[in-house]
This record gives C-alpha cells, sequence and structure tokens, in this order.
C-alpha cells in the first residue's frame, strides 16, 4: 500500500442482520463509485485488515484463528456503519468521539 502496509483482499467485511458475516461481501479494496451502491436501510460491516509485510492470510488449524501468511504483525478493527437516510452512521464509534469529516465524507460520497 501507500504507507508500506499491505491490505489483505481475500478478508473483507460484510452485511448485519440476523447471521454471522452474512451477504453482502465488503471488499477491503476497490475503485470509488464502482461496487456496491450504498442505500439506506443498509448495515454493514467495514474491516480492514492491514500487513505490516504482506497482503496475505493464512487459517490456523483450528478454522477460526488468521495471521499474516508470513508472520508478521497486523491490525484489523471492525466498525458497524448503517446507511440512512440522513447519511451514513457508524454505530461502534466511541462515546464522545465524532466521526471524522473525512469519514463521512468518504461514506456519503459512495452513496
Amino acid at each position: 500500500g501507500r504507507y508500506g502496509y499491505g491490505v489483505n483482499g481475500e478478508f473483507g467485511g460484510h452485511g448485519i442482520g440476523r447471521t454471522m458475516h452474512e451477504a453482502p461481501h465488503v471488499a477491503n479494496s476497490g475503485r470509488p463509485r464502482r461496487g456496491m451502491r450504498l442505500e439506506p436501510g443498509l448495515t454493514i460491516a467495514i474491516e480492514p485488515w492491514f500487513c505490516r509485510s504482506t497482503d496475505k492470510i493464512r487459517t490456523d488449524e483450528d478454522g477460526w484463528t488468521i495471521r499474516s501468511a508470513d508472520g508478521s504483525r497486523t491490525a484489523h478493527s471492525e466498525h458497524t456503519v448503517a446507511i440512512t437516510e440522513a447519511g451514513p452512521r457508524v454505530l461502534t464509534g466511541r462515546p464522545g468521539v465524532e466521526e471524522s469529516p473525512a469519514a463521512r465524507a468518504t461514506l456519503a460520497d459512495q452513496r
């Protein structure tokens, strides 16, 4: 990536509903205005996974634990975003901390 970190393309976010990791798949990469249209009523999890020296991951034998393919450090976070008539709303934000204007603009631009 631009800052020297890989972003895994296999892993991604997902829809939020009644089951775990349901459709739609939310890719961690793409080009603006080329993906799924964000419509009011949609709730998704955005899950970027940054890897220090590779963009490849592997799953441990337990079938659940995921690591970078080369054992390098990684960082993973998840935010749940509801698309509303008034624009995107980050549901997992920290209390007392407003969403950044850049994040709001990026999500709004995807509508």
